[in-house]
């Protein structure tokens, strides 16, 4: 049977910029405003629609419900699975230590902020409610305070915003990423954060610093206070603050106990850091880590070995290891649907103009409804003087539909106070009852009057904010959970305080064996060992805490301390410094020098061209730790010799032409460049190389001064007699 041929429709061509208008972007916007970045009132929508469910559902006040109850009746706002509202429901409990001020009080496995590991139970074995704070989130929600609008299947409304009566904003940790852009609002104190509040509503030019100490975090830990970057966060919205964590010394057990930890890490990171470090020799100090952590709180126990100071340790682990971490911050916050980078000060205009909105609101939406009672209760008066002439319109009234007609033409009224009137019932048309009921139109007017002057007023309103602040503050206070140290009583570490030094020789090969050996053990054995065909290239008495720097044929130079080489006796090969310095495949150390912290002195590189360049050596000192260091010395040069020099000093060079001279180092001019090609010293004839370049001090020569040269660059002199090789052979 012959197959039919499929027809398949060309590919329809499409802009590159088309596509990204018309299917990217429309996504990048839905996940920006509609996912990642919170708004002013403190909530992604996630959150926002989770809470406002729990609210219909009665949990302010009623008793806790099964999670899967709220995940279930959720779905209704947010067409997600189970998996991802569960999952945001967690972190707004008080079992999870998310929140500084939870919103969702917890009862169950809800895992811990502080734990990668520590999962949360299913959904079925958990109950929630809402914490008393909820009702700060929805206070007079139902006074038209926000807008609502219809969820995704217009079945019902939910609030585009919640009008919390403090600002939640800078209350609540969150974290978002979008496209193209992030927010990271990191909490602060519920107490510090009103009392800011109150002083910015007071004196918008107040100075933040005063109330609004510095961020605080539910896990505790310690801040490191930089003035400068607290100053940077609140007045740019971006920036970062430094938690380091908090332990107590067990005397007994000799044990570090840590009780509180970064936010930004977990106890899994710390322990996995550390046993990595106890791994590679880098911890020795430390004999066991566990995670004891229980119903009591979070608990890393370090066992420490004998005579170890468990300061110094620390300090060591705190720069080593998550026990010190970052928190970055990014202000970045969804103001009428547009992302803007707020610093503190900015957020409180925001949310301050937010709340005032909301007052206003339902100012408005109480004087309509006074003003709706007030004039119905007017109509109430009118009959008040003659009630038997209303029930005798009643009476006479033969149609049901004309009684509320007969009453307006009978009272000269309107048909909202005639409706009114017509459903008193039967019993309450008694003088007392109205009488009562008028009684009310003084006070109903006054405070119509009262509204109506508050909404003038900005003033007025904003005595409004701050008592409904001063509440929050009041009754929701807790003290500070992050404790704060000063950047300057911070003590640094470093690696050398916990190294002993001590007096040492080391002794290099050409074939690129190093070691280090105590004077004690030359002592009892100083005759040293070398491979086959190896040589002493280089010897030094130094100490333990000094910098090695090993420049290689690579152009390379890999820096080292002595300490991480382990001492060793002289009958031992010693290091093979290409395998412990991780240097490259047939890559030869042609030059070591040994030196102090200081990095005193300067570098001479003499070229088998006959050029020579000086570098201070500090050009080789780094700030960090690096081990490797490219373009050592000029890539063109093929080093005839490489000296370290304290101070200037005479240097003879030898030419395979038969000529040699004597330079003095101060004739070289020195080069802050690394990879300097320096300066030519000795000319020489075609196919000619300067054979090799050595301290004049070692050259043995009859008469040094007899090859000086005064200026660059020479030709040289021929030897004389006495300085000839074979001359020198025969002494």
């Amino acid at each position: 049977m012959k197959k039919t041929p499929v027809k398949h429709s060309p590919p329809i061509e499409q802009q590159i910029t088309s596509t990204l208008e018309e299917n990217y972007m429309p996504y990048a916007m839905s996940v920006i405003i509609s996912r990642a970045i919170p708004q002013i009132d403190g909530f992604k929508p996630s959150h926002r629609k989770l809470l406002y469910t729990m609210y219909k559902m009665g949990l302010l006040t009623g008793q806790r419900t099964k999670s899967a109850n709220v995940v279930g009746q959720t779905m209704k706002l947010n067409p997600h699975g189970d998996a991802a509202i569960y999952e945001t429901l967690v972190r707004l409990t008080a079992d999870c230590d998310a929140l500084l001020t939870p919103f969702v009080d917890s009862k169950g496995s809800f895992g811990k902020q502080y734990s990668r590991d520590m999962a949360f139970a299913a959904s079925r074995y958990t109950e929630v409610k809402l914490a008393p704070i909820c009702a700060e989130l929805f206070k007079y929600i139902d006074r038209d305070t926000v807008d609502m609008v219809p969820n995704y299947d217009n079945t019902m409304e939910e609030p585009v915003l919640l009008p919390t009566t403090y600002p939640n904003i800078l209350v609540s940790y969150n974290q978002g990423i979008a496209v193209g852009m992030a927010s990271t609002i990191c909490g602060f104190n519920l107490g510090e954060v009103c009392d800011t509040t109150v002083e910015y509503l007071k004196n918008p030019d107040c100075d933040l610093k005063k109330t609004l100490i510095a961020p605080d975090f539910s896990t505790g830990a310690q801040l490191i206070y930089n003035d400068d970057e607290i100053d940077a966060l609140y007045s740019t919205g971006r920036g970062s603050v430094k938690l380091r964590a908090k332990y107590t010394f067990d005397k007994k057990n000799n044990c570090i106990e840590v009780t509180e930890i970064p936010y930004s890490t977990t106890i899994e990171a710390i322990m996995e850091k550390i046993i990595d470090l106890v791994k590679a020799g880098k911890l020795r100090e430390v004999s066991d880590v566990r995670d004891e952590t229980a119903l009591a709180g979070l608990k890393i126990a370090i066992d420490l070995k004998r005579g170890t100071d468990p300061e110094l340790l620390m300090d060591k682990l705190y720069k080593l290891t998550p026990l010190q971490d970052s928190v970055s911050c990014n202000f970045n916050v969804l103001v009428g649907s547009t992302p803007i980078l707020m610093g503190v000060r900015e957020i409180l205009e925001e949310w301050t103009a937010f709340r005032i909105e909301c007052i206003k609101r339902r100012l408005y939406f109480d004087l309509t409804k006074a003003r709706e009672k007030l004039h119905l209760l007017l109509g109430l008066e009118k009959i008040l003087l003659d009630i038997d002439r209303a029930i005798a319109i009643v009476r006479g009234t033969e149609k049901d539909s004309e009684v509320v007609p007969n009453l307006m033409k009978g009272f000269d009224i309107d048909e909202p106070q005639a409706e009114f009137i017509a459903e008193i019932k039967l019993r309450h048309l008694n003088r007392q009852y109205i009488l009562e009921r008028t009684g009310e139109i003084a006070s109903l007017k006054k405070d119509i009057a009262d509204m109506e002057e508050t909404l003038k007023s900005k003033t007025k309103i904003k005595r409004i904010i701050i008592k409904e602040v001063s509440d929050v503050a009041k009754k929701y206070r807790k003290p500070r959970r992050t404790m704060l140290i000063m950047e300057g009583a911070v003590r640094e570490y470093s690696e050398s305080q916990t190294i002993e030094d001590y007096p040492c020789s080391v002794f290099a090969t050409r074939e690129g064996y190093f070691k280090k050996i105590t004077p004690q053990s030359l002592r009892v054995a100083s005759e040293q060992k070398f491979k086959d065909g190896d040589e002493l290239v280089f010897t030094v008495q130094t100490t333990n805490k000094a910098h090695a720097l090993f420049f290689t044929d690579r152009y390379n130079v890999y820096k080292a301390r002595l300490y991480d080489f382990d001492d060793t006796k002289a009958s031992a090969l010693g290091d093979y410094l290409p395998a412990k310095l991780s240097m490259e495949q047939n890559e030869n150390v042609v030059f070591t020098v040994i030196t102090g912290d200081d990095y005193a002195g300067q570098l001479l590189f003499f070229d088998k061209s006959g050029r020579a360049s000086k570098v201070p050596l500090v050009a080789y000192q780094t700030k960090t730790n690096r081990k490797k260091l490219t373009g050592a010395y000029c890539e063109k040069f093929t080093l005839a010799g490489a000296y370290h020099i304290k101070e200037d000093a005479d240097f003879t060079l030898y030419s395979d032409g038969g000529r040699m001279l004597t330079v003095n180092s101060s004739l070289i001019p020195e080069k802050t460049t690394r990879a300097s090609q320096g300066v030519i010293v000795m000319t020489l004839k075609t196919k000619k190389q300067v054979t090799r370049a050595v301290p004049s001090s070692t050259a043995k020569l009859a008469d040094p001064n007899a090859y000086r040269i005064r200026k660059l660059p020479s030709s040289g002199y021929n030897p004389k007699p006495a300085d000839e090789p074979y001359k020198q052979m025969e002494l």
